[in-house]
């Protein structure tokens, strides 16, 4: 008999661990059914508390397919809780590791399910702020869960910073330009990071690479991403044009979360059509990023090769995002894979460091190591998926 949360839920087996909690398989014995229980550890700090507080309510707004549901939370012997919906898969970095490169329309498909799922929070007012392939479940249906509102915030309320002021929260890999340079989140700031994901499916590397955090986050700000079919020339056009948009640097040039599903999900059926105009209604000073000039599409495109994943147990929906887990590398990091992974070695892997939060920041030209916090002793510890149980992607 395994230990009981709040006299309800029995712990069966840990899933995931960080610095600041652990993620374990439960059983819900009022109701019978499994579920995922994150708990806070008994010694953290009253930010970490309130993260786990802004987890709870901003999820608590959310009912939608494509976001992870959350049941009930509270306080048991002294330490937070949240209990939440079960995922039986794997986080899109696990999927990176073991397989490598996506399928352009497989690619494609999962950046519709994650923009509808950002449009539902969106919808309801709650701004992400940590879109990373970390943070999206995959299940064994191949059906996306956004999880991990840690950070999140409400946008009718841009004076709730969680973190310490004079510091931006987030990772930097995935980092909008408006918040690189201190300004708040918007809901562009999501569909920016859908973006920089969607490109890691596609070509096996975030947009901007480089030898550290700030060097990374300068390039958000101030380089022009490689357009994602001159790294792999088999991404349609249509596509490809479609996450150049997602990655303008002004965020008034982004397409809202909800045109971005529509598009994505029409990219098969219309692959030849160029992306319209965007009318997000977001404004920042910030130049957009030109779409490129029309040209034929490339001949030749296939579909890569995939290993089936020998098997995947259940896997709670914050394994790959236990509370204060602030550096992706390792194993749930694709861009430092372990042992047999498809993943190409293209350049320096990037700096996935998480940084704390500011509204007030005045833009600069540089960014300097001191605007970030590299909390690496916080490094979470992600189980890949296990053998023995579940489906697998099959081609």
């Amino acid at each position: 008999m395994g230990v009981l949360v709040a006299e309800r839920y029995r712990l069966d087996e840990p899933l995931g661990r960080g610095a600041m909690g652990e993620v374990w398989r439960a059983t819900d014995q009022a109701l019978g059914r499994p579920v995922a229980v994150k708990l806070l550890r008994a010694d953290d700090d009253d930010a970490a508390a309130e993260r786990f507080r802004m987890e709870a309510q901003t999820a608590a707004r959310l009912n939608h397919p494509h976001v992870v549901s959350m049941y009930d939370s509270g306080c048991h012997d002294g330490r937070f809780y949240l209990v939440m919906e079960l995922v039986d898969g794997w986080s899109l970095s696990q999927e990176l590791a073991v397989h490598g490169l996506l399928d352009p329309q497989e690619a494609g498909a999962i950046g519709a399910q994650m923009a509808a799922g950002l449009s539902a929070a969106h919808l309801q007012g709650v701004i992400h702020r940590d879109i990373k392939p970390g943070n999206i479940m995959l299940t064994t249906d191949r059906i996306v869960k956004i999880t991990d509102f840690g950070i999140a915030r409400f946008a009718d309320d841009a004076s709730h910073t969680p973190t310490a002021t004079g510091k931006i929260l987030g990772t930097g890999s995935y980092l909008a330009p408006e918040r690189a340079v201190g300004r708040p989140a918007l809901p562009a700031s999501d569909v920016y990071a859908l973006g920089c994901v969607l490109y890691e499916l596609l070509t096996g590397r975030p947009p901007f690479l480089g030898e550290n955090t700030p060097a990374v986050v300068q390039k958000h700000v101030s380089a022009a991403p490689v357009p994602p079919d001159h790294l792999r020339p088999e991404i349609p056009r249509s596509l490809a044009d479609h996450l150049l948009l997602l990655l303008a640097k002004d965020p008034a040039q982004r397409p809202t979360a909800e045109q971005a599903a529509g598009w994505l999900a029409a990219v098969e059926a219309h692959s030849d059509q160029a992306p319209p105009t965007s009318t997000a209604p977001q404004d920042s000073p910030a130049p957009a990023h030109p779409l490129r000039p029309s040209r034929s599409r490339p001949t030749g495109s296939r579909r890569p090769s995939k290993a089936v994943i020998g098997g995947a147990g259940a896997v709670a929906f914050a394994m790959a995002a236990v509370i204060g887990a602030s550096v992706t590398s390792g194993e749930g990091d694709p861009s430092s894979p372990s042992p047999g992974s498809a993943v190409p070695s293209t350049s320096t892997p990037p700096s996935e460091a998480r940084l704390s939060d500011t509204t007030s920041a005045t833009p600069s030209p540089g960014l300097s190591s001191s605007s970030f916090d590299d909390d690496k002793d916080e490094e979470e510890k992600e189980e890949h998926p296990k053998k023995g149980g579940g489906k697998g992607r099959k081609d």
